[in-house]
């Protein structure tokens, strides 16, 4: 069994340690570049989503170099994505590749179903054995988001542009290269103290944006056209409403306990949005609320094009805004975004948010 994945941030790197800890042949798909879209648009329905069309890439160019299995998460509800795996099967079959594909769906109270989709992977292990893997990796991707969510505080006040990235870099590698729980907590902190030690302009204050949006849009930078790089960049403290380790205790863990989670998110949605529309439309109007209710400058929201949960949320967002007082602006990307262009919003909306910030301590100056 030759096994690939496709590619979704740091994600990926857990997933590459989980599946040669199982003893098995992991052929990773080739870091995303434009042939990788190019292939996925080119055999891919013209309306899919954007995730879609990437992962499509993501499995020929794994499958071109030889492997033979395909592990795919499902999902469930209105959002497309729970049609992902069938879709690609048949496209992939079409194409003449001979594979199989695993696909682990969410649980939904029945986790059994999902340990008998696994069994095929877990085969040379133990299961004492594999109860240590799931435990390494759980570890894992919660040492590699509490290491990003630091990047994103630490890079807005870097002195040299580049800095906290490169550093954030090299101790991913080794979270990712970790064979124990002890490598890992020594790596963590190890590189936590990297990036403090990252050289910082003079103290002053900075944006504080938060962003919200569909899953993979938001995780993988390729997609997002490196979003968090380029505000942090500009000197803005970015926060990103979704991490991958919430996710799996949402949707795996407290799924399988029949018991339910963002129980906050949804609360404060449910004067705009009350229900369930797939994907993270929900989530996405609730955390915008938060976020007013922080006192953040802004909200950034990323969706795929043709997005029907987060073009719900999209036409609600002017809502909250204007109710709450948070700018909002949503970007709407395919294979056909520009960077440049995007770059030109994400620059007028940062310094709109600079000129509003500016205009109230001028004014709350004034009342005093």
């Amino acid at each position: 069994m030759k096994v690939t994945y496709p590619h979704m941030g740091s994600l990926s790197l857990a997933m590459h340690g989980l599946l040669s800890g199982l003893a098995l042949e992991v052929i990773p798909p080739p870091p995303i570049t434009r042939k990788t879209i190019d292939l996925g648009v080119l055999h891919s329905p013209e309306f899919a989503c954007f995730p879609l069309k990437v992962n499509m890439g993501n499995f020929i160019e794994a499958l071109s170099a030889g492997a033979d299995t395909i592990v795919m998460a499902g999902g469930t509800g209105p959002c497309r994505f729970g049609y992902y795996a069938e879709v690609q099967r048949e496209i992939l079959k079409d194409l003449g590749f001979d594979f199989q594909m695993i696909v682990l769906e969410p649980p939904q109270g029945q986790a059994d179903l999902l340990l008998e989709r696994l069994k095929p992977l877990c085969a040379r292990v133990s299961r004492r054995k594999l109860a240590s893997l799931l435990f390494l990796t759980w570890r894992r991707i919660k040492a590699m988001d509490r290491l990003h969510a630091r990047l994103l505080q630490v890079r807005a006040h870097e002195a040299e542009q580049g800095s906290a990235t490169r550093a954030y870099e090299q101790v991913l590698a080794r979270l990712a290269e970790a064979r124990s729980v002890r490598e890992l907590e020594l790596a963590l902190r190890e590189g936590l103290a990297a990036l403090e030690a990252v050289p910082a302009r003079p103290p002053g204050e900075t944006l504080k944006i938060g962003l919200v949006g569909e899953i993979y849009m938001l995780l993988e930078p390729y997609a997002n056209l490196q979003v968090e790089k380029v505000l942090g960049e500009m000197g803005v403290t970015v926060e990103r409403s979704i991490y991958i380790s919430a996710w799996i205790m949402e949707h795996l863990v407290l799924s399988s306990l029949r018991l339910k989670g963002s129980r906050q998110v949804k609360k404060a949605a449910a004067p705009y949005l009350n229900h369930f529309v797939g994907g993270h439309g929900w989530e996405s109007v609730g955390e915008t609320v938060l976020y007013a209710r922080r006192g953040f400058d802004g909200v950034i929201h990323i969706l795929p094009f043709t997005c029907t949960p987060e073009i719900v949320a999209q036409s609600i967002l002017p809502v909250v805004s204007a109710a709450t007082g948070i700018p909002v602006i949503s970007f709407s990307l395919d294979e056909q975004s520009g960077e440049a262009g995007f770059i030109t919003r994400l620059e007028a909306f940062v310094d709109l948010l600079r000129q509003r910030r500016s205009g109230r301590k001028i004014y709350a100056s004034g009342q005093r």
